[in-house]
């Protein structure tokens, strides 16, 4: 395989098992000039593993914008380069937009390898419905902001797809109990391709228990898959409701339900009928 000259390749890495990379993905590392790396430390015990000996320099969060300029003129000078993260593909949740932006922006062309993707290896494994599903990345860190960023997420009907640090699950999984209740089916994959290996899925307050239940459940990067909303006949989704609570504090019960029934295609009477119980 020959690389094309002044181009930018993104490559993927393993999540975890060093063998999880492609053959075109070492040879594009084997030849390229230089790699980009969002920690050269740890990249560069997969490129020993494998025995790769090209040249790397650091491209992540603080540093990206800084580097466009750098790595388009080694670009015009003809020279290859790969950007890799810590593990996976490039771009998903982390460092690299910037850089394939303005390298794109810059007339040179950028060439995308398939691999490893923790967020698909999870949904493979996981039995929620694949058909149709959205990646939601990393939440906020403060709960207040979790719950407003999972409270307009709560009619979303596809699977959904979060990645969660270890030491932050447990309350994540506490505020989807709280938005989305305590049946909503959601399955948590942890530590995937390692030796420690577990995909459990629960309703989201069984979950719960199962992970303050041992500590060693709480261990490892995480893809949390929350199954969609699904609508009964006569059920009315939770953003309906918030827009009658919205009307109902300006408007008579009647008229803002008569208003809501119309904007969203439910039937009036169910739409008072809950103002009544909600007390509006």
């Amino acid at each position: 395989m020959e690389l094309s000259s002044a181009a930018l390749y993104i490559v993927p890495t393993p999540i975890g098992n060093m063998n999880d990379i492609t053959l075109r993905a070492l040879t594009v590392l084997e030849q390229v000039d230089l790699i980009c790396a969002e920690d050269t430390r740890h990249t560069g015990k997969l490129l020993a593993h494998h025995n790769v000996t090209t040249q790397t320099m650091s491209v992540h969060d603080h540093n990206e914008r800084q580097r466009v300029q750098t790595l388009v003129n080694k670009l015009e000078q003809g020279q290859s380069i790969a950007l890799v993260s810590d593990a996976g593909t490039p771009l998903i949740s982390d460092p690299g937009y910037h850089l394939v932006n303005g390298i794109r922006a810059a007339g040179f062309p950028v060439v995308p390898l398939p691999g490893a993707c923790a967020a698909i290896t999870a949904l493979s494994g996981a039995g929620v419905a694949t058909d149709r599903f959205c990646f939601e990345g990393f939440l906020v860190a403060k709960s207040v902001g979790r719950q407003t960023q999972l409270r307009a997420l709560q009619s979303e009907s596809r699977t959904m797809v979060f990645y969660e640090s270890p030491r932050r699950v447990v309350s994540t999984i506490e505020d989807m109990v709280a938005i989305f209740g305590d049946d909503r089916h959601i399955v948590l994959a942890r530590e995937l391709t390692k030796t420690f290996e577990t995909i459990h899925g629960a309703p989201a307050a069984q979950l719960l228990e199962w992970l303050n239940s041992d500590e060693n459940n709480r261990r490892g990067e995480m893809v949390v898959m929350v199954s969609g909303y699904k609508k009964d006949d006569e059920s009315i989704t939770p953003e309906v409701i918030d827009a009658l609570k919205l009307l109902a504090t300006e408007l008579p019960l009647k008229k803002a339900a008569a208003l809501v029934a119309k904007l969203y295609d439910e039937k009036k009477n169910a739409l008072y009928k809950v103002g009544l119980e909600l007390g509006l």
